[in-house]
């Protein structure tokens, strides 16, 4: 049983049935395949070794906000037709899978997909659909999508994403991310478009609390209906809002190697999520950007038990949290938590 294996055995946490609610396709892109790119449309990078820096942490380079948003400007180059789109987002469930996840959120950003090309973004949510229903029915893993929208762009734009989301609902889009730079930019103005969104059947998730204060979780809860927050690390500066957050059995999508090479903390140590699973709340992991920060959500677990020394039912509790959270149908949610928790049994 488990406390025979070597929990420090990667291999061990390759084995783990998982769930991953909160992963960006534009961060997942594989760098042999960003080469390939290169090289058939003569993108000005010389050779591989030159790619990685531009599209991936270099531990060598400051952990920043700049640095990390600095890879997606180089990222957004490569969509450059609809096949590498359908690629790209193939490649994405194949690793998913490869690393032994069940069920999978995968959000993206229709407006950065179909910025680089000018193409029609109806068109590039049908490729991205398209795909995984191709790569997740070879892989067998259960995939759903989130359309993103950025804070820092239009009402226009993201109404738009919306109605074509809304429009898919029976193809797999289940939710809507609310992205960008919170840090200078207020949700509020989003407000009235996601009360539609839900209403109309679309679940929420913001991102709140990684580089803005506890306030803006608060906000997220209350004034915006999220279910899920992207990150909400920061909700621990206020003790009212982790209340809060408790009391609606709000979801975090927490991402621990993320928010270190982001720079929002500053050693992995000091991390969070320990104190608050503490508080009580409802934690889960998450790569966030795998190809970024060059891991998987295997690499994610291990992390988090042996940095902060959380044993595997703790682990376990937290990728039945991750099931129990997903945004499916609630009877496909309890078989899914089902699922997973027999195969736990079989460790």
């Amino acid at each position: 049983m488990v406390d025979s294996l070597d929990l420090k055995s990667a291999d061990f946490y390759k084995k783990l049935p998982k769930v991953e609610l909160h992963r960006h396709l534009e961060g997942s892109l594989r760098v042999p395949t960003m080469m390939e790119i290169v090289r058939a449309h003569n993108l000005d990078v010389k050779n591989t070794g030159y790619l990685r820096p531009l599209v991936q942490i270099d531990h060598e380079e400051p952990y920043t906000f700049e640095n990390f948003l600095a890879k997606f400007g180089t990222l957004r180059l490569f969509y450059k037709s609809p096949d590498i789109i359908k690629r790209l987002t193939w490649e994405a469930i194949e690793d998913a899978a490869l690393d032994n996840i069940r069920y999978l959120e995968l959000r993206f950003t229709p407006v950065a997909l179909s910025r680089a090309e000018g193409f029609p973004m109806a068109q590039v949510i049908d490729w991205v659909i398209a795909s995984v229903r191709e790569a997740s029915s070879q892989y067998g893993i259960d995939v759903r999508l989130i359309v993103s929208i950025n804070r820092h762009e239009s009402i226009a734009q993201a109404r738009k994403v919306i109605e074509i989301a809304l429009d898919r609902q029976d193809k797999g889009i289940v939710g809507v991310d609310l992205a960008g730079n919170e840090a200078e930019f207020s949700a509020e103005p989003f407000q009235k478009l996601l009360s539609i969104s839900q209403e109309q059947g679309l679940r929420i998730t913001i991102h709140a609390g990684e580089w803005g204060g506890a306030d803006n979780v608060r906000q997220a809860i209350e004034d915006l209906g999220a279910e899920r927050i992207g990150h909400g690390i920061r909700v621990l500066e206020n003790p009212d809002v982790v209340t809060l957050a408790r009391e609606r059995g709000t979801v975090f999508e927490v991402c621990v190697t993320s928010n270190h090479h982001s720079g929002i903390v500053d050693e992995l140590s000091e991390h969070p999520i320990r104190q608050m699973i503490k508080e009580g709340l409802n934690v889960t992991i998450n790569t966030d950007d795998p190809s970024i920060s060059r891991i998987d959500l295997s690499n994610e677990y291990q992390t988090v038990s042996e940095v902060f020394g959380m044993p595997i039912g703790i682990l376990e509790e937290r990728v039945l949290a991750a099931a129990r959270a997903s945004f499916l149908p609630d009877e496909l949610s309890r078989r899914l938590t089902a699922k997973i928790s027999e195969e736990f049994r079989g460790i």
